[in-house]
């Protein structure tokens, strides 16, 4: 019974969308878009309780200053995010200025156990981590609203 009903749904829709066919450049720029697209992510990193989880993971950022390179490296990144309804779209300028890309910020955002074991400056990043600048650990969520948005000139 649900297979019927899932399956009719989904050919009322390929019905209504009709039939694929090429445009060409003329008619591809008479098309306006809808409302742009939205996205939730599960993200997780380095799960320990997966099998054959690795228990020693980097993180390192380069720099290079006088001659010499550093690195800050962060030591088991881990964690999970969760985030629902980012957004993105082209919006029309009120000025008249053309377009840009709005970047709907997520309205909901959940973290659990997500951080680092230590954090250290060393010389090689492949060394063994002797200094600990200090840990994060991050379990909370957080409500975000506005867009970030972005046009050439």
């Amino acid at each position: 019974m649900r297979r019927g009903l899932l399956c009719l749904l989904m050919g009322m829709g390929v019905a209504q969308a009709g039939e694929l066919r090429a445009l060409d450049d003329q008619e591809l720029s008479q098309v306006r878009g809808g409302d742009g697209i939205s996205f939730a992510a599960h993200v997780v990193l380095n799960d320990p309780t997966l099998v054959g989880a690795v228990s020693d993971s980097r993180l390192s950022l380069g720099f290079s200053g006088g001659g010499q390179n550093r690195y800050i490296v962060f030591r088991n990144v881990r964690g999970a995010v969760d985030m629902f309804a980012v957004n993105l779209g082209v919006q029309t300028r009120t000025d008249g200025g053309g377009d840009y890309i709005a970047i709907g910020l997520p309205g909901y955002v959940r973290y659990t156990n997500f951080g680092f074991e230590s954090l250290s400056v060393q010389n090689d990043p492949s060394a063994p981590v002797t200094g600990n600048l200090g840990s994060l650990n991050i379990n909370g969520t957080v409500s975000l609203q506005g867009q970030v948005r972005f046009w050439g000139h």
